[in-house]
């Protein structure tokens, strides 16, 4: 089954503590600190891979893990930064958030973007150490890395995309066209996810072809799951639109879904647009088709049963299909990164640090919420009787 929607929570990993340290020599009795820092922890990062088809393999509502950052040691022995998370993603996957803004379109293969970024690891003892405080007896703990629900939505990445009213014969045309083979019978509604095809040509350029679920009116307004299959005409570069030339209603047949496409927006209804007749064996004499728009870049009458004008169908979409950008090189690559990936601000630094001590824990600066900071104790091993100093206050752990 076909999935364009997922939802996952994204935990980043917690950075490493800083260690508390001194030198322990034979020959040198009061050697100084030398706590090492923590490393920081893993972010959780999403990469758009060529390979990916669908977002089917993610269980609901997935927790993705980074690693945590690894302790301080002793003789400036610093952690090891946590493990990042990668997961691949299908090319075309755009990412909410849980306010439904959008963090990132992952329009292109290869593009990735940070969705959860680790927390920093503390500073170990000897960070703290001058002239004046020669022997610190507190580090740094690390910081809780970021934890955020997104939501990954696939639009596909199509030339051609099949638009049309229920039992037009879209999948039947699909099948006819190219190497995919969509469940096909002469009902409305077969088709209730999307379908990729490959088109090839005999000099060795491909297509690739999208079967869209049936629109019915009012789609534009969610009717029948109108939007979810509308956004995935939004990156097709031209419409195929496909017609059940049977009757003396092509006419106005086109105009239903055109009203369809214009209501939904996002520029559908300015896409150059292919208008095929299908079924025309079941007429004596070839359809009619009187509509004029500067929009339709052809018209040609098919049959997907008997194979009658798919050989013109084939020619006409190589022909008017717009010609894939050439790869820009690597530099030029990094230079336009921006214009495919839409970053969130990353958020400001925490207004607080806390400390381990030789009796537990000190917080300095503004100090975060009760439930915020407990978890944050917790997660740095907090035990029962530790000492926890907030401006001044001495509070006890419990």
């Amino acid at each position: 089954m076909f999935h364009d929607r997922a939802r996952l929570t994204a935990i980043a990993g917690r950075g490493g503590d800083g260690a508390i340290h001194f030198r322990r020599e034979k020959f040198v009795p009061k050697g100084g600190p030398d706590g090492g820092d923590g490393g920081d922890g893993g972010d959780v990062v999403l990469v758009a891979d060529p390979r990916r088809r669908d977002l089917s393999g993610f269980r609901p509502n997935q927790k993705l893990r980074a690693g945590k950052g690894a302790p301080g040691g002793g003789r400036l022995s610093h952690g090891a930064r946590g493990e990042d998370a990668v997961l691949p993603v299908p090319v075309g996957t755009q990412v909410f958030d849980a306010d439904g803004e959008l963090v990132a379109d992952l329009a292109h293969p290869g593009a990735r973007v940070v969705v959860a970024r680790g927390g920093t690891g503390g500073r170990g003892n000897k960070r703290f150490a001058g002239p004046t405080r020669q022997t610190p007896r507190f580090a740094e703990i690390g910081m809780p890395g970021e934890e955020r629900e997104i939501e990954l939505r696939l639009k596909l990445l199509a030339d051609a995309a099949l638009v049309g009213l229920p039992n037009a014969g879209k999948s039947s045309l699909l099948a006819r066209v190219s190497n995919a083979r969509p469940k096909v019978a002469d009902y409305p509604f077969t088709t209730l996810a999307p379908v990729l095809g490959t088109v090839e040509a005999r000099d060795g350029r491909q297509l690739v072809v999208a079967d869209v679920p049936g629109l019915v009116e009012g789609a534009s307004e969610g009717v029948g799951l109108g939007h979810e299959f509308l956004a995935h005409l939004e990156r097709a570069r031209l419409l195929v639109h496909v017609i059940d030339s049977s009757g003396d209603d092509a006419d106005e047949r086109w105009r239903t879904i055109d009203a369809e496409l214009a209501a939904y927006g996002a520029g559908l209804d300015e896409r150059p647009q292919i208008v095929a007749l299908n079924k025309i064996d079941l007429r004596p004499e070839p359809p009619p088709f009187g509509v004029e728009d500067e929009r339709i870049v052809g018209v040609v009458r098919v049959s997907a049963a008997t194979g009658a004008g798919i050989d013109d169908l084939t020619r006409t979409l190589f022909a008017l299909a717009p010609e894939e950008e050439a790869p820009a090189a690597a530099e030029e690559q990094e230079e336009q990164l921006v214009d495919y990936l839409v970053y969130r601000p990353r958020p400001a630094r925490r207004p607080y640090r806390i400390f381990r001590t030789e009796r537990g824990f000190r917080v300095a600066g503004a100090p975060p919420a009760p439930a915020e900071l407990e978890a944050i104790l917790k997660a740095a091993g907090a035990r029962e009787g530790d000492e926890v100093e907030i401006g001044g206050e001495l509070l006890e752990w419990e």
